[in-house]
């Protein structure tokens, strides 16, 4: 799958050693940066390779002011969305823990808690990317494993030789901006250094925001509110890394990284109101995410020898959610009302693979052996106060003090669970008619273990639970086979045609919060795991063909996948007896779901210095069970971009395209799932370098949604009963941006 973005003559020769064909004059037509290339450099390495992969560099990201994922769907990458609800990347509509993403190849943990559905997969600063690779579909599992059920995003940071340009022994780039999307400033810096065979890298940032604008200007207390709840934010990151070569074979690294971000919001929605309980000014949320790690990697290269290639990584990692309550009650409970709820998980681990290339006969071959194994322990833990006096000798409040059943904290709504993973694979790229023909089978089996752990604050908790719930294992094998046949070579026009076919099986283990979650009470409702769960599993296929060049070039593909065990929330007891406020709510394998679409990414350098480029998604999900839609697919939708670049400056203007959706499903009672209508968003930037003879320095501005339309990302709204008008479910109207940046 090819997809280009312009980059001036300047730029494409500081990307020459990526660059599959010199870098030409001026007058030439435009060079491009290509996303997907065959060969060395693949999208993802050896481990994300293939024709559902596409690559956006740390060049692209600027270029198109990408500075979350939320800016690289609507201006790169039709047909995702990044969920604003869960925190998640929805994937050929699929999100939360059934799209797995890893930082420097170490995975992320979809981590959530009973109280809050939301994850952590953005815990990191698009400043300190170097590579972005997004995968579609399930063949990432055979060597990912676990938790790539509709895809999977795979960031890789900065590296030295990212900043150590022209052969010089040091470099550094710095950056500043404002964003008016959420009154953001926002600044990076990163330095680079090489001495012999050692080099470093030391790299930070800051992001200052509020909250992010809608096309809601109701700004009254309560349900009828549609502008945005106001919030302050601050998020800031530290990268450091240190290598060492021997012999141009062998490369040892030790990296350090550190992100954090504090988000405050003052509720004025439907929680509040001015005669309440809860009374605008008296009510405060937050939401606090925290990722540390310190890895140690491995690099071999040497062709010919026993191995080609060998990386290989250990890492520690830390990664924290704390939600936050700080409110004050005025006529029931009178008095504070605090709560921290917090999720942390500490992980060990170790991934490695190694890469074989040798000839039997007519056949080349392209080995891979790998492995991950991963220790981790999860704690969850709610500290909180409250007016609430000691409990009765009979276990429930009454009376007055009646909803005081409902204020759980100072306990652990599951218990401690320590987890064990190991993943082992084996691939092998053969290739017949002078490689012309290449197939590649391929398999990665996976155990998993979640074992709770006896601690106090668990058996504390307002559930009353009495015993500890059993472990949760068990095994997948996930195999892949894949065909690519090049039928055109060097041929007139587009050069080159292939075409490509896999089927892949995926799984997904349940979360922590799935198996042991438990929260609620008597007299008021429950809320608990299942620790039987069975993995999720998916089951499919993806066709298409790819062509041409950097010049013009493009693929389409189609594909269709079959899941089953599909994990969701359901009622298994009406209200009544003790539980009579909301019954019990608990996890259930029970959907078995479809989900089909049709991809297509392209560009076409048409005259010097011009390129127009696209890309387009439709995706149709079913539950077959019942025969109803996912509420989680997006709307059809494409990306349509023009450019023009010189060495001086360049534009480009582009609209991003939605269709309407329709197609929901009921989520409770007659209420169905959103229905949004579709849209047509134009945007335009512009950059200017105003000596790139003598340094590089670049003034970037962006105009988005340029005629300020009112639109909805219709993953992004809650599904069933909306507690506000609908408007404050709104994306942004028309914002600007503005970058600076300097590197030499």
């Amino acid at each position: 799958m090819t997809f280009a973005f312009l980059a001036s003559p300047a730029e494409a020769q500081q990307q020459s050693r990526r660059a599959a064909q010199p870098a030409p004059a001026v007058e030439a037509p435009v060079v491009l940066d290509q996303i997907n290339v065959q060969g060395e450099g693949v999208p993802g390495g050896a481990l994300l390779s293939g024709p559902t992969t596409t690559r956006v560099t740390r060049q692209e990201l600027d270029r198109e002011q990408i500075q979350s994922l939320s800016d690289l769907s609507n201006r790169v990458e039709a047909g995702i969305t990044f969920n604003r609800q869960t925190n998640s990347l929805n994937i050929r509509g699929l999100d939360g823990a059934r799209v797995l993403t890893t930082i420097d190849g170490i995975r992320q943990p979809f981590l959530i808690d009973t109280r809050i559905n939301r994850g952590a997969q953005n815990a990191f600063d698009f400043d300190s990317l170097s590579t972005l690779d997004l995968l579609r579909g399930p063949s990432g599992a055979s060597t990912l494993g676990a938790g790539a059920l509709g895809g999977a995003l795979a960031v890789r940071t900065l590296d030295p030789e990212d900043l150590l340009r022209n052969g010089r022994s040091y470099g550094a780039l710095a950056k500043t901006g404002f964003d008016s999307t959420d009154r953001a400033w926002f600044g990076s810096a990163a330095a680079a250094a090489k001495w012999g065979n050692t080099s470093a890298l030391l790299q930070g940032g800051f992001r200052n925001g509020h909250e992010i604008d809608n096309k809601g200007n109701i700004k009254t207390i309560g349900a009828t509110r549609t502008a945005p709840n106001p919030s302050d934010f601050n998020q800031y990151n530290l990268l450091g890394k240190v290598y060492h070569e021997i012999d141009g074979v062998h490369r040892f690294g030790l990296q350090g990284e550190f992100f954090k971000r504090a988000d405050r919001t003052q509720v004025r929605t439907s929680t509040v109101s001015t005669t309440g309980n809860f009374r605008p000014g008296s009510y405060e949320t937050g939401e606090d995410i925290e990722r540390n790690r310190v890895s140690l990697t491995y690099d071999y290269k040497l062709p010919g020898g026993f191995f080609d290639e060998a990386h290989a990584i250990a890492y520690w990692q830390k990664l924290k959610r704390n939600d936050l309550t700080s409110a004050w009650r005025y006529t029931s409970i009178v008095g504070p009302y605090g709560r921290d709820n917090e999720n942390e998980e500490n992980a060990y681990g170790f991934n490695g693979h190694v890469i074989k290339n040798f000839q039997t006969g007519a056949l080349s071959h392209r080995l891979m052996l790998g492995t991950e194994l991963r220790m981790s322990s999860l704690e969850q833990y709610s500290s909180g106060v409250d007016n609430c006096p000691a409990k009765p000798a009979s276990g429930q409040y009454t009376g007055a003090f009646a909803t005081c059943n409902n204020l759980h904290t100072n306990q652990a709504d599951q218990p401690k669970v320590d987890g064990r993973l190991l993943g082992l694979y084996v691939h092998d790229q053969i290739g017949l008619l002078d490689d012309r023909l290449r197939i590649t089978p391929g398999v990665r089996f996976d155990w998993y273990e979640e074992k709770p752990q006896n601690t106090a604050a668990y058996f504390a908790g307002g559930s009353r639970p009495t015993t500890l719930p059993p472990s949760s294992s068990d095994s997948a094998w996930s195999p892949r086979v894949r065909i690519e046949y090049d039928i055109l070579k060097n041929a007139p026009g587009v050069k080159d045609l292939t075409f490509f076919a896999q089927w892949a099986k995926t799984f997904r283990a349940p979360t922590a919060n799935e198996l042991y979650g438990r929260f609620g009470g008597p007299g008021t409702y429950l809320r608990t795991g299942d620790p039987m769960l069975r993995p999720e599993v998916g089951n499919g296929v993806d066709i298409g063909f790819r062509f041409g060049d950097k010049q013009l070039g493009g693929a389409i593909t189609y594909f269709h996948t079959n899941y089953r065990n599909f994990i969701e929330q359901v009622q298994i007891a009406p209200p009544g007896g003790l539980y009579p406020q909301g019954g019990i709510v608990s996890f259930q394998n029970i959907n078995r779901a479809e989900i089909e679409g049709v991809e297509i990414n392209g560009q076409f350098a048409f005259a010097p210095n011009w390129l127009v480029r696209g890309s387009f998604a439709y995706t149709r999900g079913k539950n077959q069970d019942n025969d109803t839609f996912l509420n989680s697919i997006p709307p059809m939708q494409g990306i349509i971009a023009i450019a023009y670049g010189t060495d001086n400056w360049g534009a480009e203007v582009s609209t991003k395209l939605a269709g309407d959706r329709n197609d929901v499903a009921a989520t409770t009672g007659t209420t169905q799932g959103f229905r949004a209508p579709g849209y047509a968003l134009f945007n335009a930037s512009a950059w200017w370098r105003p000596m790139p003879q003598i340094a590089d320095l670049e003034l970037q501005v962006g105009v988005y949604n340029i005629f300020d339309r009112r639109y909805f990302d219709a993953v992004s709204v809650p599904t069933g009963v909306l507690a506000q008008a609908r408007d404050y479910y709104s994306e942004p109207g028309r914002t600007v941006k503005a970058t600076l940046k300097y590197q030499f």
